[in-house]
């Protein structure tokens, strides 16, 4: 836990925003005014939630929320300077509910003492327990603090009730490429925080390589820079050699438990439920590179056979258990090949959730409603005494039947012509759907006839 930087306002607003020269060159770039900030229009441009508290508004407790590299942490430190607070840096890692309270009482020393109150800054905000998060409550209804969490996950599941209930959620999107190339550009040419000094060059492409490699990440677009600038020569050109020396040791954006994992598993899902084999393949590869589970990938994918390809094309599902065994078989990365087959099999597979629905129908009212008896007529006569009670008493054989089907009822009588199947139009469902009018038909007839 950190103290505030300095004893001075006016030095802590300074001192928050001033790195030293051996920095990271992304912590040197941090912004000092909210004008040099790239990206966040919509918070900080006109108009914006934060630009209103910029200009001089009042300033309440939130959360950012988006992913790194985004300016959650220099976001707090512009906003603390401007409304002259305290600015108090947590970490959620480093710190445990016994920092929480003591800094919580300092903050409310100090508003009682000097009329002054506290922006305490929690860095993944997430990680804090129930007890640790709820420690902030009083202070934070009191109004001894500013609490300004950031944090990479939903709030709605990491952050508790009551304490969200009392922020504002702000959420902050990747940097567009464009945007995370004109960072560069400033870093290239800024001599007293950037490489100025060393009057390199670099290409557009070279720049928008670097952009991309980022994936919205301004401090990692900015490491990726200083990283190759150190196999430069001063006021050289940037070789095409040492940038694809910082690009061959790209690593995806991902975190296997985190919303980057929902994320893409969605986007998957959805991709393969939209009919578009191109999307679909796309999301795949990008899991199977940041190195997702092959076997979770391929129980997702024999999920979605089942949901929403279904009956329209039954032999998807036994695809899907195919591609999972073929990757058993060969292992990574050759059996990838057979999952990346498998996901455009079903993207271009004909859809039928009918399946799923009658399914979930079913579910609901078997656990909403009433246990109902088996018919007598189902039932199995094991024994005489089960016989001479009625087991089995008026079951009819399919087989004995023209058609292999009766007009016996098989539902319980409350739920009797209950039907929770309904067949699509779509690829063999079709065919399906005929066959089943028929043999409702049927059955209808033979109720009738037996009346």
């Amino acid at each position: 836990m950190s103290e505030g930087l300095f004893d001075n306002p006016a030095e802590a607003a300074a001192g928050a925003r001033r790195a030293r020269a051996d920095a990271p060159l992304a912590e040197r770039m941090r912004p000092r005014a909210p004008e040099e900030i790239v990206g966040q229009a919509h918070l900080v441009g006109p108009g914006g939630a934060l630009r209103r508290v910029f200009e001089g508004g009042e300033i309440g407790s939130m959360v950012f929320w988006g992913p790194p590299g985004t300016g959650k942490t220099t976001l707090a430190q512009l906003l603390a300077a401007r409304a002259d607070l305290e600015f108090v840096p947590f970490s959620a890692v480093l710190s445990g509910i016994k920092e929480v309270r003591e800094a919580m009482e300092k903050a409310r020393r100090l508003r009682a003492a000097a009329q002054r109150k506290t922006l305490l800054f929690v860095d993944e905000i997430h990680r804090f327990n129930k007890a640790q998060q709820d420690a902030f409550l009083p202070f934070v209804e009191r109004g001894d603090v500013v609490l300004v969490g950031a944090t990479t996950e939903n709030p709605s599941f990491e952050i508790v009730g009551p304490l969200l209930s009392r922020v504002t959620v702000h959420i902050l999107q990747p940097l567009s490429e464009p945007e995370l190339v004109d960072l560069l550009r400033r870093a290239l040419a800024d001599r007293e925080r950037g490489l100025g000094a060393r009057e390199l060059t670099a290409t557009d492409e070279q720049l928008l390589a670097l952009a991309r490699l980022a994936s919205g990440d301004a401090r990692r677009a900015l490491g990726a820079l200083e990283a190759a600038a150190r196999l430069c020569d001063l006021r050289q050109p940037l070789p095409d050699a040492a940038l694809q020396q910082v690009l061959a040791g790209r690593a995806l954006l991902y975190d296997k438990a985190g919303d980057q994992h929902y994320d893409l598993i969605s986007a998957l899902h959805k991709s393969v439920r939209n009919s578009d084999p191109d999307a679909a393949l796309y999301w795949l590869v990008r899991m199977l590179e940041a190195g997702e589970d092959r076997l979770f990938l391929a129980r997702r994918l024999v999920r979605m056979a089942a949901e929403d390809v279904g009956l329209a094309d039954p032999g998807a599902l036994r695809v899907a258990m195919d591609a999972r065994d073929a990757f058993h078989f060969l292992g990574t990365p050759e059996g990838e090949i057979a999952l990346a087959e498998l996901a455009i099999y079903l993207a271009l597979a004909p859809k039928s959730n009918a399946v799923y629905k009658a399914y979930e129908e079913a579910r609901s009212l078997v656990r909403t409603g009433t246990a109902h008896p088996v018919p007598l007529h189902l039932r199995n006569a094991a024994t005489a005494l089960m016989k001479d009670k009625g087991w089995g008493a008026g079951y009819q054989y399919a087989h004995d039947h023209a058609g292999a089907t009766t007009g016996m009822t098989c539902l319980p009588d409350a739920l009797a012509g209950r039907t929770f199947y309904q067949p699509t139009a779509q690829g063999l469902e079709a065919r399906i759907r005929e066959r089943l009018e028929q043999l409702r038909a049927a059955q209808a007839q033979a109720r009738g006839a037996k009346t």
